[in-house]
Parts: structure tokens; C-alpha cells; sequence
């Protein structure tokens, strides 16, 4: 640890231990996952704080080899065990190479603000655009919580690279399917949603109605069915009509998407979008006659009540 110390005192960078960490020193090696908090300061007669993780609600995740874009911080978490706490102070050289654009990360978003230097001229906040302008020295004040070994976690899809992204989605899929069986929607959900970011990460990256737009487009379109169904039982019904809509934009004769879409109209009173929709699937799919009839039946016992609540209504208004 001592080389990576002084390594990093060449660098401009200058560490001081305040507290110690436990066990041996992690290797880091590429795909290590280490979780810290951080707050960012400014240096002078009076520090500053110009970001904090705590603040945020969250703290902060970097998978070592992947180009974070704030280099400095993987070096200083080389140096560091589980449960240490440091401060790095940071000479105006080695801010100069991070406002520079050293180091930069494609579709990287999971940053601080500092980090956001490297995409945008402006952060919004006078301070931090003249910092940018003029680099000051900063210090990172950071709390290593835990380090993970490559294939001890599941990563992010923003970690994620091509091939990752391709092998990782009939896992989170199975995932989500499980999880559903289990009743836990929400969670469902959320692993389908993942799934869907793999797969629309890899799509853009293609010319949109290629023969691979359109297989990655084939592959999104079951999740996000699968996404709606748990948006149906979360009473989230606008936002299946969103994706149903935009998925029947381009698959016509699609079956789930019309009965879903036919769902969600119903529970929102868009009687006539919601028979429609139920004729719709009939005449795709006639073997579903009795589903069908059942949603139709459930939605007029739904619009007599609905007419009975308002005539009672509209009587108590009328008597007084």
C-alpha cells in the first residue's frame, strides 16, 4: 500500500488516514465492486462542501476497470480497506487532467457531480462552472463500506459491457418471472425493468429497423408485456397504456398488448377504448372468448354500479 500511497503523492494527490479499515488490503482487480460515501470539498481558509453522497440518500458505486470517470477516486480506493475513512487532497495538476476530460467513460450517468465536468459546459451551479474554468484544489473526504469480488454480485447494467448486457438478460428475466410467481410485483417489476435497459442499451446502437434493431426489438417486447402486467397489478394503468400503445405501434396483430391495453382502459372508464381493444383480441385470437367475456362482464357490473353510486349522488345533491 505504501507504493500506491506515494504513487498517488506523485500524482498530486495526498492522503490523510482518519480512521482505519479492517482486514487485509483488497486487490481490486478489474470488476471489483467497492461501495464508499464521499463528500467533495473545497479548499480554503474555509472547506467547503460542494457534494455529498449522503445528502443523496445513497452511496456511491465504482467497478474497478471500468473508466469511472474520476480516476483519482480508483487510485485512492486502491489504497484503502473495508471500513476506512480517508481524506484526499487533490492539487490543482491533478484537477486540471479531470476538468481536461482524461479518462473518459461512454454511457457512464452513475457520477457525482464533479464527474459531470466531462459532459456538459455548464453544472448549473455558478461555483462548480468556475471551478471547471479555474481548478482549485479539492479534497475527497471518502468511507470505504464494502468491496466485492468480480462474480459476488450481480452488476449494474450501467457496468455492464455488450456481451454482459446479452448474457445477463434470460437471468434477470427468470429472475423477474420468479419473483412474480412469488407475488412480489414490485420487485418484479423492477427486474424487468433492468432487463429492458440491457436490451435498449444494446438498441440504440443500431440502425433503427436493422435486422439486429429488430431482434433486440423482439426480445424487449415480452418484458415490457411482462413490465405492464405488473404495472396492471400495481394500478399504474396510464402508464400501460404508454407501453401497450407503443408496442402495438409496431406489432399490430400482438394479442397480450391489446387484452392489457383493454385492461388498463377499463380500470381508467375508457369504456369504449377498452371494448374495442377486447374485440380486438377476439378476432385475433377467438380461443379466448370466455376471458374475454369474463373482462366484459366485469367491466358493465362495474359501470351499473358506477350508475347507481351517481344517481344517489346526484339525488342527495338535488334534495338540498
Amino acid at each position: 500500500m505504501a507504493q500506491q500511497v506515494e504513487q498517488l503523492r506523485a500524482d498530486g494527490v495526498h492522503k490523510e488516514l482518519i480512521r482505519e479499515g479492517a482486514g487485509p488490503l483488497p486487490d481490486f482487480r478489474d470488476g471489483t465492486k467497492a461501495t464508499f460515501h464521499y463528500r467533495t470539498l473545497r479548499c480554503g481558509a474555509e472547506e467547503r462542501v460542494l457534494d455529498d453522497s449522503r445528502a443523496r440518500g445513497k452511496p456511491m458505486e465504482l467497478i474497478a476497470g471500468k473508466k469511472f470517470k474520476l480516476p483519482v477516486w480508483e487510485a485512492a480506493l486502491r489504497t484503502m480497506r473495508p471500513g476506512e475513512r480517508a481524506r484526499f487532497r487533490c492539487d490543482v495538476k491533478s484537477l486540471r487532467n479531470i476538468a481536461a476530460g482524461k479518462d473518459p467513460l461512454e454511457g457512464q450517468r452513475h457520477c457525482c457531480g464533479i464527474a459531470q465536468l466531462h459532459e456538459h459546459h455548464s453544472l448549473g451551479y455558478p461555483d462548480l462552472d468556475e471551478l471547471q474554468k479555474n481548478p482549485e484544489p479539492l479534497t475527497f473526504d471518502i468511507e470505504l463500506l464494502k468491496v466485492e469480488e468480480p462474480g459476488s454480485y450481480q452488476q449494474d447494467p450501467w457496468a455492464m459491457t455488450d456481451e454482459e448486457k446479452l448474457q445477463a438478460v434470460p437471468l434477470i428475466h427468470k429472475e423477474g418471472n420468479e419473483l412474480y410467481r412469488q407475488g412480489k410485483v414490485h420487485e418484479a417489476a423492477a427486474k424487468y425493468y433492468d432487463a429492458i435497459a440491457c436490451l435498449k442499451n444494446l438498441q440504440m446502437k443500431e440502425q433503427p429497423g436493422s435486422p439486429d434493431w429488430i431482434e433486440l426489438d423482439q426480445k424487449i417486447t415480452p418484458l415490457l408485456l411482462n413490465y405492464c402486467q405488473c404495472k396492471l397489478q400495481c394500478q399504474e394503468y396510464y402508464e400501460v397504456l404508454d407501453h401497450c400503445s407503443s408496442i402495438l405501434n409496431k406489432y399490430e396483430d400482438n394479442v397480450k398488448a391489446y387484452f392489457k391495453r383493454g385492461k388498463a382502459h377499463a380500470a381508467v372508464w375508457n369504456v369504449a377504448e377498452a371494448q374495442a381493444d377486447f374485440a380486438k383480441v377476439l378476432a385475433l385470437d377467438p380461443s379466448l372468448r370466455s376471458i374475454v367475456a369474463k373482462e366484459l362482464r366485469s367491466l358493465e357490473a362495474r359501470l351499473r354500479e358506477k350508475d347507481k353510486e351517481d344517481k344517489v349522488r346526484f339525488k342527495g345533491i338535488f334534495s338540498q
